[in-house]
């Protein structure tokens, strides 16, 4: 008996994962799953590789980006399930990432309510009091829901405000 008989296809990997080929296709492109090649070159995968599909899902789900869900796997055992002393580590990282997270949603939820709907989230309350977007001197993101503190309005200088006509 072949080794590659007990091996998943592609699209059964995909039909148990819930995942579309090329999604899988991608995630062996990032060295997340592994397969091996029939005679014909056709993708073979091992069981466990479902496994690890599932987990890079759930560090989706909790935030962590692709690289870094491939950074946990690879302290992962790739020819068993991880045991507990093998899992610790990685659940520690996790648990750190999905508290800076809620600290992050916290402060979101804090400074939402000041938001008037316009979208920017750039905050200081908008264009009208971010000026050439001074914002993003501080870095990428909603500097201002992220915890910076953003500078005071300066007054509207003559010929500006809502009644200019524009």
């Amino acid at each position: 008996m072949s080794p590659l008989k007990d091996r998943l296809t592609i699209g059964e990997l995909a039909a148990r994962s819930g995942l579309a080929t090329s999604a899988l296709r991608y995630y062996e492109e990032l060295g997340l799953i592994s397969s091996e090649r029939t005679a014909g070159g056709q993708r073979r995968y091992h069981r466990a590789m479902l496994r690890r599909v599932a987990f890079v899902r759930a560090a989706q789900r909790v935030g962590l980006s692709l690289d870094e869900a491939g950074q946990a796997l690879a302290r992962l055992p790739v020819d068993h399930a991880p045991n507990a002393t093998e899992w610790a580590p990685v659940a520690r990282a996790w648990q750190r990432r999905i508290d800076e997270q809620i600290a992050e949603l916290q402060l979101l939820r804090r400074k939402l309510g000041g938001c008037v709907g316009c979208g920017c989230l750039s905050l200081k309350r908008c264009a009208l009091y971010n000026p050439d977007d001074t914002a993003a001197s501080h870095g990428p993101g909603a500097r201002w829901l992220l915890g910076d503190t953003p500078p005071e309005p300066s007054a509207p200088g003559p010929g500006s405000g809502s009644g200019s006509g524009s």
